[in-house]
């Protein structure tokens, strides 16, 4: 195994130790021993990325959107050159399978590509003028420095959102990634940082609270963009909000599945478990909710649950593992405890815990059928390898009890009936909807929730919109 060493912070264009004496252990989620240490940086080393971040905006606001973007691609190069390593990173900290990460990594190039295309066309327009000899334009103009926050979850697809929109628009920008998973998103900085001017991009690592005090509340940061819980999500909208600053969330999910009596059972099971333990069930997106028309309930709970036992677990870096370790002890002891008291509450669990690896933070697949819609596991995010079932009798109870939670990011339909279609496309509370498939997040459409799930979208035309001001020019003679 290739050695693994935590990375300096990226601060006016120089990387270099963290000042702080602070350091937290990154640790192996497949044995749960210790890589190294991660230093975290100190007031001053924010303040310096802060005073670094305002003349980066007035050096970058003034490339021509089509240098951007081929700076942009460049660096997207690099990344996709680089995906075999940094893929290897993110496996080792993080714990996903290898090939879950390097696709991520791929994913997350993806992102970035999109976002330096369309840097191209962000237009603006020309509104008919009243009188003759003037001119009304309205122009779309970069908002200025941001400060981004990122998750350990998928540290490098969800730091490519806000790195990609940011620095298509012209925007400089400040990233807190997750100290979890410092290593694979730093090598993914670093392909792209080459191409920048110094502290167009800027990468740090802190205590979480201290980070985002410091940054939000900034006079240099001009717009707040984050991927994480709906609490964390709340206090920084409050926060931002004090300030005035524009602010993108994207938070938790829970999300809904609805399997109708005419569904293929076949395609849905094989696409849906797939889905649910990709990550070990640590996706926002994940479904993890299924309604099951009743006369289908038997078929696909059986047939799900034969699916979810055959999953081999074992260590990300292993050819052969289908799904690795959660991705640390803490997670591993809050879905243990989501499913007993849910089970408490009359769930009943139908895969066991037996063959799990002794080492690392490793969970079972879990299959809780019959799961009562106040249970724990129906109104609480797993964020786990947990999947909920229960059966319906008409669609409208199905929609309903789909909408029952706080939560509504995601959502998936499988049916052959278009008025069912047209009934949960219109109906069901969520961001992005599949219908008899899997595919709600892809570069060139927004992405975003609705409730607590969050508040904006990335990606998409809309993605790079949250990083541009809207101006108004009246040319007079």
């Amino acid at each position: 195994m290739s050695a693994y060493r935590c990375p300096d912070l990226l601060v006016g264009g120089r990387w270099r130790p963290a000042a702080g004496e602070a350091r937290v252990a990154i640790v192996d989620p497949a044995t749960g021993e210790t890589l190294d240490e991660l230093a975290l940086c100190s007031a001053a080393d924010l303040q310096e990325a802060l005073d670094a971040a305002g003349p980066a905006f007035e050096a970058w606001r003034q490339v021509p959107a089509h240098e951007r973007c081929l700076r942009l691609e460049r660096g997207v190069a690099r990344i996709v050159g680089e995906a075999d390593r940094i893929a290897r990173l993110l496996t080792q900290e993080q714990g996903k399978p290898l090939a879950e990460a390097r696709a991520e990594c791929l994913m997350a190039a993806d992102l970035i590509k999109w976002y330096a295309e369309e840097a191209r066309r962000t237009y603006g327009r020309i509104v008919p003028a009243r009188q003759p000899g003037t001119r009304m334009d309205v122009l779309k103009v970069p908002v200025g420095p941001v400060a981004a926050f990122s998750p350990w979850n998928f540290p490098l697809v969800l730091s490519a959102r806000k790195l990609g929109g940011a620095l298509a628009a012209g925007c400089p920008i400040v990233l807190k990634a997750a100290e979890e998973t410092p290593a694979s998103v730093a090598a993914m900085v670093a392909c792209l940082a080459d191409e920048l001017p110094p502290g167009v991009i800027q990468l740090v690592y802190g205590v979480p609270a201290e980070v985002s005090q410091a940054l939000v509340t900034s006079p240099v940061i001009r717009k707040v963009s984050f991927t994480g819980s709906v609490p964390v999500g709340r206090h920084l909208a409050q926060l931002a909000g004090r300030h005035l600053k524009r602010i993108t969330l994207e938070l938790g999910g829970h999300a809904p599945v609805i399997v109708c009596e005419d569904a293929d059972l076949d395609r849905a099971v094989r696409q849906l478990v797939t889905h649910k333990f990709r990550n070990a069930g640590q996706a926002c997106l994940a479904p993890t909710r299924f309604f099951v028309a009743r006369r289908r309930y038997g078929a696909f709970l059986e047939a799900f649950t034969e699916a979810a036992r055959g999953l081999k677990l074992g260590p990300g870096l292993q050819a052969s593992t289908q799904m690795g370790p959660v991705a640390n002890a803490r997670r591993r002891t809050a879905v243990q405890d989501l499913v007993a008291r849910s089970i408490a509450c009359g769930a009943r669990k139908l895969s066991g815990d037996a063959g799990l690896p002794t080492q690392g933070f490793f969970v079972a697949p879990t299959i809780l059928a019959d799961v009562p819609l106040h249970a724990p596991a129906m109104q609480e995010e797993p964020f786990g390898p947990v999947a909920c079932l229960l059966p319906f009798d008409r669609l409208d109870e199905a929609i309903a009890m789909a909408n029952g939670n706080a939560y509504g990011l995601a959502g998936y339909l499988y049916t052959d009936s278009a008025r069912a279609m047209l009934q949960v496309s219109e109906r069901l509370e969520v961001g992005s909807l599949a219908i008899n498939g899997i595919g709600v997040s892809v570069p060139e459409a927004p992405f975003g929730g609705v409730k607590d799930s969050g508040h904006g979208s990335e990606s998409g035309c809309e993605g790079i919109e949250a990083f541009l001001e809207t101006r108004f020019n009246h040319h007079a003679a």
